[in-house]
């Protein structure tokens, strides 16, 4: 089929409008993200049914039209595995499309594969083979060739016919509501900000920490990731995650014990270690002047919990028996990150969930009245 390049707001206008009248558009997005904490968006690809589009939001300024259709709740969106599209929407727009079918996750309910990807699913349901070669490019780059715009088109042209397979599907088993369900748990996620003061729970080994180590180690984080967001810099473009760590773990006191970590970035050093020695320093007094009582807790694990591996075996045992209730793979009902999300909002003090402001997965959308009774029976009420 046929593809046009849409550079100017008029031609996104009368599209738009044309896409504002179907029942559901396919939708993909091309990006770059090699260095930066955020996508940047290169191309969108856009097919309705009766056109297929390719949108350059590079050539137009004013993207109104499509932010418009992206929030027409009248229009299913379809895309495919869509975590990274919404957070290339929310990034580009500041919105996220609603309603969402992502291809993936419909298929993994019906029980044909966890993670399809989208050339395997196209192969399933549509018998085509598609060529990846263009999948690492550099979609900001201009004029775009023809092998990727092509490959672009590709990208949406069979999901309206997997859509329609997959929803029929869908409909038929009853559904439809854990489709739509679950990708609005996810833009939810995407919308929500880790606070800064918390960004120490993200980095790995923090539970080796005493309590000074640990202060020093959340201020580090903090700023780490304020910087990443002033300069949208990936973060370990900042400063490595492993070298954070090991910063705050010796108590770095200058530039040249920052340079004794190994392997640490010597231009990182150059350019924020004077930042680094006295965020530690400041971060080392204020421990002093606090009282025990106020300081902040030491990072817990699960498996240090001695009811753990018992309860989360249980748990387990709560998923299966719900999926096979409801004729699904267990994976889908609950994984076990998603189950050890739900121990830590209950038990520890601190988690990022809670501090994001959100709720366990089991215990939101669809999820949440096939698992309240079991947790609330295993583990008592809501902390």
């Amino acid at each position: 089929m046929q593809y046009q390049l849409i550079t100017t707001f008029e031609q996104l206008e009368k599209v738009c409008t044309t896409a504002q009248r179907q029942e559901a558009i396919a939708l993909d997005t091309e990006f770059v993200r090699t260095r930066t904490l955020t996508p940047h968006l290169g191309l969108i690809q856009l097919y309705d049914g009766h056109q297929l589009v390719l949108i350059d939001p590079i050539a137009i300024e004013n993207m109104q039209p499509f932010v418009a259709l992206l929030e027409n709740t009248d229009v299913v969106k379809v895309l495919h595995s869509c975590s990274e599209d919404l957070e290339t929407f929310l990034t580009a727009f500041d919105t996220i499309p609603t309603p969402i079918f992502d291809t993936q996750f419909a298929a993994s309910v019906l029980g044909k594969g966890p993670t399809l990807g989208y050339a395997k699913l196209v192969e399933m349901l549509c018998d085509v083979e598609l060529d990846k070669g263009e999948s690492r490019t550099d979609w900001l780059a201009r004029p775009l060739r023809e092998a990727q715009l092509s490959y672009a088109a590709n990208d949406v042209l069979y999901l309206l016919p997997c859509y329609q397979q997959l929803a029929s599907e869908i409909q038929a088993v009853g559904k439809a509501d854990w489709v739509f369900e679950e990708i609005a748990l996810l833009g939810a996620k995407k919308r929500a900000q880790m606070p800064e003061d918390f960004a120490y729970l993200q980095i790995k080994n923090s539970w080796r920490l005493n309590a000074e180590q640990l202060t020093v180690l959340q201020a580090l984080a903090a700023w780490r990731l304020n910087t990443a967001r002033k300069k949208d810099l990936a973060l370990n473009f900042v400063f490595k995650e492993g070298h954070l760590f090991e910063a705050a773990q010796r108590l770095s006191d200058s530039k040249s014990a920052l340079s004794r970590i190994n392997g640490v970035n010597h231009q990182s050093v150059r350019r924020y270690g004077d930042t680094i020695v006295a965020i530690i320093e400041e971060a080392r007094t204020k421990f002093a002047q606090t009282p025990e009582k106020f300081r902040l807790p030491v990072v817990l694990r699960l498996i240090d919990i001695p009811k753990y591996k018992k309860t989360l075996a249980e748990l387990k045992s709560v998923s299966e028996q719900i999926a096979d209730e409801n004729g699904v793979s267990s994976d889908v009902i609950a994984s076990k990150k998603q189950l050890n999300q739900l121990l830590k909002w209950y038990w520890f003090q601190v988690d990022e969930t809670r501090v994001q402001g959100l709720k366990p997965d089991v215990l939101s959308t669809w999820r949440a009245p096939l698992f309240q009774p079991y947790v609330s029976k295993l583990l008592g009420d809501a902390p």
